[in-house]
């Protein structure tokens, strides 16, 4: 049970973090056909949430993303994934580890999505789980 609704911007943080993820490792190895197929794969994976997870990330706005450099949108989105977890441990503990295992597995598909993982795409992946990790 939710002990406090999140606010708009908590909701838009979970979404950055989650987006931002998959678009950081589709954008790990480019390419247009490979683009198409790791959309559909993401989309999976979103669509799985449920509750506190599922609400933040289908309502509200698209985040928004500086796409001037791979640096600047990592910049973005990894302090969004472990902000997110801090968020969800806060107001709906329940919840982090379904947030967890969603941007993981969107995430995952997307890397999977030509077959096989490139050394690019795992180092995003590793990046990516680490944002995810609870605080030492």
């Amino acid at each position: 049970m939710i002990m406090e609704p999140l606010t708009a911007d908590e909701r838009l943080t979970l979404k950055t973090g989650a987006f931002g993820a998959v678009f950081l490792v589709s954008n790990a190895e480019p390419g247009m056909l490979a683009m198409v197929r790791e959309s559909f794969a993401a989309s999976g994976a979103l669509g799985e949430a449920s509750g506190v997870v599922k609400d933040a990330l289908t309502t509200g706005p698209l985040p928004e993303l500086r796409r001037e450099s791979a640096l600047e949108i990592e910049a973005t989105v990894l302090p969004a994934l472990s902000r997110s977890v801090a968020i969800l441990r806060e107001k709906s503990p329940e919840d982090v580890e379904a947030y967890r295992s969603v941007v993981l597995s969107a995430a995952d598909r997307v890397a999977q999505a030509h077959h096989s993982v490139t050394p690019a795409e795992a180092s995003v992946l590793d990046r990516i789980r680490a944002a995810l990790a609870e605080p030492a």
